[in-house]
């Protein structure tokens, strides 16, 4: 299974910015391949870093396009889709998430690297109907916000980060870690934070 995952991920990445489409189809799906899109991102736009925008562009638009259909998949077959495909507890964890922060359910885990689950989300925006533009708006900003980063990253760090892929000779665990490590210094830096500094206080005034 693993060599026919390998063999998929060549023939897409042959294809350049277009195979970014079929292979995020494939990550949003029931069936995904945990962090395969994030890894086509950085290489592609390693090997030509000046269309990096492009990648992150694809890659976003392909992610767009499985998560709809899984959300349509969701959507048309009810609650009764959700219980097929998960476990009692998954399905009543993701729900009370999804109830609670709807917009922030979908777009949080979009812009989260593995082993953040994505299709349990997806799965439960459509069996609860929420509205297809808000899950579509939220999908698009968690994922541009992710391969922008992404295919930033490869197109100015890329000789870096592909001898890493190579010498660990496992490109996905690569590029989850590169992910997590992006996103924790993305949340970090633009994460605001409170003034260390105090306000001078103003001295009583004398009569």
């Amino acid at each position: 299974m693993p060599t026919i995952a390998r063999r998929v991920r060549r023939r897409l990445l042959g294809l350049g910015g277009l195979g970014l489409i079929p292979l995020a189809l494939l990550d949003n799906s029931p069936i995904p391949i945990p962090g395969a899109e994030d890894v086509a991102t950085i290489i592609l736009a390693a090997r030509v870093p000046q269309f990096w925008p492009y990648y992150a562009m694809m890659a976003t638009l392909g992610s767009l396009l499985g998560g709809w259909v899984t959300y349509h998949l969701a959507r048309k077959g009810g609650k009764g889709a959700l219980e097929r495909k998960f476990s009692a507890r998954k399905i009543s964890k993701v729900t009370k998430i999804f109830e609670r922060w709807g917009f922030g359910a979908i777009a949080v885990p979009a812009l989260l690297p593995p082993p953040i689950p994505m299709v349990p989300f997806l799965f439960a925006a459509g069996a609860m109907q929420y509205p297809v533009k808000k899950f579509l708006a939220a999908l698009a900003v968690g994922r541009a916000v992710r391969y922008t980063i992404l295919a930033y990253l490869g197109a100015r760090y890329g000789r870096k980060i592909v001898q890493l892929i190579v010498k660990f000779n496992h490109p996905v665990v690569v590029g989850v870690i590169l992910a997590a490590i992006v996103i924790a210094v993305a949340v970090y830096y633009f994460w605001p934070r409170k003034s260390g500094k105090s306000r001078p206080r103003k001295s009583p005034q004398r009569a």
